[in-house]
């Protein structure tokens, strides 16, 4: 299986969160250089999180994003089943409309059990406990955060 480019900007954006220091706020921008996305694709995933619950938000000169408590509770698999947006794990349409052999397609339905058996292998990883201090230092060296790691 393969994610959308949204789902993966959206996690990258919650490990950066994660690895933060306590009570860290993170502005969009400092983490879409942290995730080398850009500013307008971070925005929109931080305005889903958000929506979702994720993150928390304060605005203001000194503002910024940090994990919810449901954020720092939140699986992959969980996350992963709310950001993605396809209804249909196959795109049953041809030139000029729907699929031909749609009717009492029995492909879909093995294409949907095999989405939710991938995000339920991701339901016991905890977004929160995925980044690593040695993995995290670089990035937030990048953005001038924690220069001492």
């Amino acid at each position: 299986m393969k994610i959308n480019a949204f789902a993966d900007v959206s996690l990258r954006a919650m490990m950066v969160l994660a690895a933060a220091p306590d009570g860290a706020l993170l502005t969009t921008q400092s983490i879409a250089d942290a995730v080398a996305t850009p500013y307008n694709h971070v925005s929109k995933a931080m305005a889903k999180l958000r929506e979702l619950g994720m993150i928390d938000v304060e605005r203001g000169r000194h503002g910024g994003s940090r994990l919810s408590s449901a954020g720092r509770a939140a699986t992959v698999g969980q996350l992963l089943r709310r950001l993605d947006t396809r209804t249909d794990p196959a795109d049953c349409v041809a030139n000029g409309g729907a699929c031909p052999l749609i009717n009492e397609c029995r492909l879909r339905g093995a294409l949907s059990r095999a989405r939710e058996a991938f995000y339920r292998e991701l339901d016991d990883l905890v977004v929160a406990s995925l980044p690593t201090s040695r993995q995290m230092a670089p990035v937030f060296q990048a953005i001038g955060l924690r220069p001492g790691l």
